[in-house]
């Protein structure tokens, strides 16, 4: 079988205070964007993993699509698979590539062998993988909170919008991140959400943009270029360093030197 790991933005990202088990309480909208990794599983008589595209710097067995396989054969009888990933989704960006891929080697061998698991326990189960592996499940967007495995539907629509995504190259290690991080007391992101897009800039924040933008001006830079050509709503996702925005006309590209891509909604 061949799956698309789809990549994700977050429409939103509060982080309101830090819980007594050490994480961080959360809230955000998830909404999954048609750009997608390709993930072949085939059964094989001996296990084997070949990734492909975009390089990644890391040993096999500690890729996510790798423990995702060795978590499932560890809990149910299943056979080796050949799984061949080919990367495109941009890693350690804020758009949950390596979260999908891990969710969706879940997501295949259930399917692949049949092991009957319902979402409840395939969100159980790829939780041991990543907190954002759950959001990858189901496809529509989600409103998350907790430590962000809390979920439940949401009914953004951005259905005829363009979206342009701009990834500056900048690596945003979980330590930086929350590094003098500014927690949040704004509006419930799902209330903003169904106010009208336009007045989104004003109230639809990123916690963690005020640290990014802090020690990496060039990724503030990015933002102010989304709104200054005509962007409805520009934020960064996840904790960096990616940008989007969001617009009712297509965009041109006019980022030379950075990733970018403009998909359509």
């Amino acid at each position: 079988m061949i799956l698309f790991p789809p990549a994700k933005i977050n429409l939103g990202l509060n982080v309101l205070h830090k819980r007594e088990d050490g994480f961080h309480e959360i809230e955000s909208c998830v909404f999954q964007i048609p750009l997608f990794d390709s993930l072949e599983i085939l059964p094989n008589e001996k296990f084997k993993f070949i990734q492909t595209g975009l390089t990644i710097d890391s040993k096999a067995e500690d890729n996510l699509v790798v423990k995702a396989f060795r978590l499932i054969q560890e809990r149910f009888d299943i056979g080796n698979v050949y799984l061949h990933l080919l990367k495109a989704i941009p890693m350690g960006a804020g758009l949950g590539g390596g979260s999908a891929d891990a969710t969706y080697v879940v997501l295949g061998l259930n399917d692949l062998f049949n092991l009957g698991l319902d979402n409840d326990q395939l969100r159980g189960l790829s939780s041991e993988l990543g907190s954002d592996c759950p959001l990858f499940v189901e496809k529509h967007p989600q409103l998350a909170t907790g430590t962000g495995t809390d979920l439940e539907p949401s009914n953004v629509s951005l259905s005829g919008k363009f979206l342009k995504i701009v990834n500056p190259g900048i690596h945003i290690g979980t330590a930086e991140a929350y590094s003098n991080i500014e927690f949040s007391h704004s509006e419930h992101i799902g209330t903003i959400l169904n106010e009208p897009i336009n007045e989104w800039k004003a109230k639809l924040n990123n916690s963690f943009e005020s640290t990014a933008f802090r020690n990496h001006s060039e990724i503030k830079d990015v933002k102010d270029s989304l709104y200054n050509e005509g962007a409805l709503y520009a934020s960064m996702t996840g904790s960096g360093s990616t940008l989007f925005g969001i617009y009712d006309e297509e965009p041109v590209k006019s980022f030379s030197g950075l990733y970018e891509k403009v998909l359509m909604l």
